[in-house]
């Protein structure tokens, strides 16, 4: 059956809208027909070689839609089932699973190296991140799928499967900010906003928004950002001077980019703690000194995917939307079709905020 989607020939080529063969589910597999599809950064960085992906591929790994067909073997959902796809499903017998750190199972992105469909013309086809959301219907793992919690709606389900997972997760099992504590955001994505309305629904007594555009500053307020700084080369004084000269107790760094990641570590507080989710190339480089490792004793860490386990986490994300705290429509900043996604590409090279939200 053919169906739309967005495919990258290449790495570093323009993305292609046309149509594919796509296979009927196989054993332990389920197809899904797609409600709505986040365009996240990662997308950006799978495209431009950042992060290697098999190619052509089909990108995509923020979705939500509904099950139309299911494989031989499958016993967890059924057609007409409201799912959310999850792009690094947990194997449960690598090191990291054994450990209980799911978000850094050895295995979580095998899948993205299979063939799963054909263009047209008999051109293999690779699934991006797993599960290929930038197309009308896709065919993945029974274990890259998750149900929709009560309550949520298919189409705003779509950001739950990586930005609010990845800034709840992120402020909650990566920094652990503490009720009262200071929280300052670096970069204010859709991640960015992700995160700021966590540290909100953490307790944060102030929530300092840091970007490079102006623009953004009434999306970050309106997510819970007690400030607003324009990113420059005096950020750390200056969030240091709104902090009684302390900086603040956490710093969670959005954009993957060197002086930014620096910038977030220099604005906390003696002992602070620094948590990088942006994803950053080999070139970006941070340089620290060995004294003032020793003299400040912060901390800084990584965090894949909010440190989160998504079978655990989407329910307590579901509540929070249910009763009002976490507020997912605050994430988009415009909807889009199929047709949109070259531009929005475009406009997060451009450093534009908030969310591109295909909507099928």
């Amino acid at each position: 059956m053919a169906v739309r989607a967005v495919v990258l020939p290449a790495i570093g080529a323009p993305l292609e809208i046309t149509g594919i063969e796509l296979p009927d589910p196989g054993p332990g597999q389920v197809r899904v027909r797609l409600a709505a599809a986040g365009v996240c950064h990662s997308d950006l960085s799978l495209s431009n070689g950042t992060m290697r992906v098999p190619v052509p591929a089909v990108l995509g790994h923020e979705g939500a839609g509904t099950v139309v067909a299911v494989g031989e073997g499958v016993t967890r959902v059924a057609p007409g089932a409201p799912v959310v796809l999850n792009w690094a499903p947990a194997c449960g017998a690598c090191h990291a699973c054994a450990l209980g750190e799911v978000w850094l199972c050895a295995n979580a992105l095998n899948g993205a190296a299979e063939v799963y469909a054909r263009t047209t013309d008999g051109t293999e086809l690779h699934p991006g991140l797993n599960v290929a959301a930038f197309a009308e219907e896709t065919v993945v793992p029974e274990s890259c799928v998750l149900p929709v919690p009560d309550g949520v709606e298919p189409v705003d389900a779509a950001l739950l499967g990586c930005a609010v997972l990845t800034g709840y997760g992120a402020v909650h099992h990566a920094a652990r900010v503490r009720p009262g504590e200071s929280v300052a955001v670096f970069g204010v994505g859709g991640v960015g906003l992700a995160t700021v309305q966590s540290a909100r629904i953490a307790g944060a007594s102030r929530i300092i928004a840091v970007d490079v555009s102006p623009e953004k500053e009434e999306l970050a307020r309106a997510a819970g950002a007690t400030d607003y700084v324009l990113a420059s080369g005096t950020t750390p004084r200056e969030i240091r001077a709104r902090t009684g000269g302390q900086g603040v107790d956490v710093a969670v760094e959005c954009a993957g980019r060197a002086v930014s990641i620096r910038a977030a570590w220099e604005s906390t507080r003696r002992g602070g703690r620094t948590t990088v989710v942006g994803i950053g190339g080999k070139d970006q480089q941070v340089t620290f000194n060995a004294l003032e490792l020793f003299h400040w004793g912060r901390t800084l860490s990584g965090c894949v995917y909010g440190n989160t386990d998504p079978a655990r986490d989407l329910p307590v994300l579901a509540a929070h939307v249910r009763e009002g705290r976490l507020d997912l429509s605050a994430l988009v900043t415009e909807r889009i079709g199929l047709e949109g996604i070259p531009a929005a590409f475009d406009n997060m090279l451009a450093g534009k905020g908030g969310r591109a939200l295909v909507v099928f």
